[in-house]
């Protein structure tokens, strides 16, 4: 197996890429191969010692910025780390592509490149979401990868996002909900009413173990394994969370070294402090996993660091091991006769 990783793609490239990759490669069997401009990546490698024989480099000497328009780029700059890493997942050169790179390019590279599977409508970008006071975390998707829905993708979302957490956690029967403004059935706009009878119909069939809607605020409480909705809907609720999330602690750190009162209170709590604090981190997540493709892909923070590159190479062996992508290009074969089922009723009513 061959995980290939993006060396600049992030905040932190290449430093924080190839030390969590040399981290990763001393635990494991299967080869990484880092790409970016082989110069920089080998003088990386020498400053953290590496003498072992599985990692490779793969020389790219073009890297995609955020501030470019993502599919002009892919077509224009062939000799990038995505265009380059999505090419040779596609050519069978590597079995998955990591990168911490513009989550626009590895979109369109993923689309243009690799190609949706057969059925599915569109990809989405799932994210692990923190249970507070549960352990494991919550699937989240879509998380961007498509502000304008149709009910039919948000329907896929639970069936790919089921598919994965089962794969990757062992959890048979994962609890799919549909994130919505109320929890009773019958609540929201059009788009969540007709996904919601979508998945509803998957759930009696015996595909997915789907449990109705979900408020926003429950999803932190691991209600839920899997929480599906629209690329817009779910991309607001991640980084609004994420920057609630960051506020709250970032207030504690401070009303907790006010003082020498405080300063004494927090020294006493520290174990139980640094239990919060963990709870809400991300950093062992290992990524965002972009669903539909035809080839494994995971997103990466722009901001990860060593500790998220290392979880995200272990993620990504788990990843290719069970066959992910060749689980959801089954399952939704076989779900394509209830949607279809559904068009027709659908379109009987309007």
């Amino acid at each position: 197996m061959k995980i290939l990783i993006d060396g600049m793609g992030g905040d932190f490239a290449p430093e924080e890429i190839v030390k969590g990759a040399v981290k990763a490669a001393h635990e494991i069997d299967e080869t990484v191969v880092i790409i970016g401009p082989e110069a920089v990546i080998f003088e990386e490698l020498r400053k953290n010692r590496w003498h072992g024989d599985n990692i490779e480099v793969v020389d790219a000497t073009e890297v995609i910025s955020n501030h470019e328009t993502p599919a002009m780029a892919v077509r224009k700059k062939k000799d990038s780390t995505i265009v380059k890493g999505m090419n040779m997942v596609k050519d069978g050169e590597a079995d998955i592509f990591i990168s911490g790179g513009s989550t626009g390019a590895l979109l369109a590279g993923g689309l243009v490149i690799l190609g949706r599977l057969k059925g599915i409508k569109r990809p989405a970008i799932a994210a692990w979401f923190p249970r507070i006071g549960k352990e494991g975390n919550t699937l989240l998707l879509d998380c961007g990868a498509n502000v304008e829905s149709k009910p039919e993708y948000i329907f896929q979302n639970g069936l790919m996002g089921s598919i994965f957490v089962e794969g990757i956690t062992g959890n048979k029967m994962p609890v799919v909900k549909l994130l919505n403004v109320g929890a009773e059935e019958g609540k929201g706009d059009d788009l969540h009413k007709e996904a919601f009878e979508m998945l509803k119909a998957s759930g009696e069939a015996g595909n997915i173990n789907f449990e109705g809607n979900l408020e926003g605020r429950d999803i932190v409480f691991g209600d839920a394994d899997v929480v599906v909705t629209d690329g817009f809907s779910g991309n607001v609720f991640l980084k609004g969370s994420e920057g609630m999330a960051l506020a709250i602690m970032k207030q504690f750190k401070s009303k907790l070294t006010e003082g020498m009162v405080a300063k004494a209170g927090a020294m006493l709590a520290y174990s139980k402090i640094k239990e919060i604090k963990q709870e809400f981190d991300y950093s062992d997540a290992g990524g965002a996993p972009i669903l539909g493709l035809k080839g494994a892909v995971l997103k990466i923070h722009g901001n990860s660091k060593a500790t998220e590159v290392y979880y995200a190479i272990h993620r990504a062996v788990d990843y290719v091991e069970r066959d992910i992508t060749g689980m959801i290009a089954d399952a939704v074969s076989k779900s394509e006769s209830i949607t279809s089922k559904l068009f027709k009723s659908m379109l009987k009513e309007d």
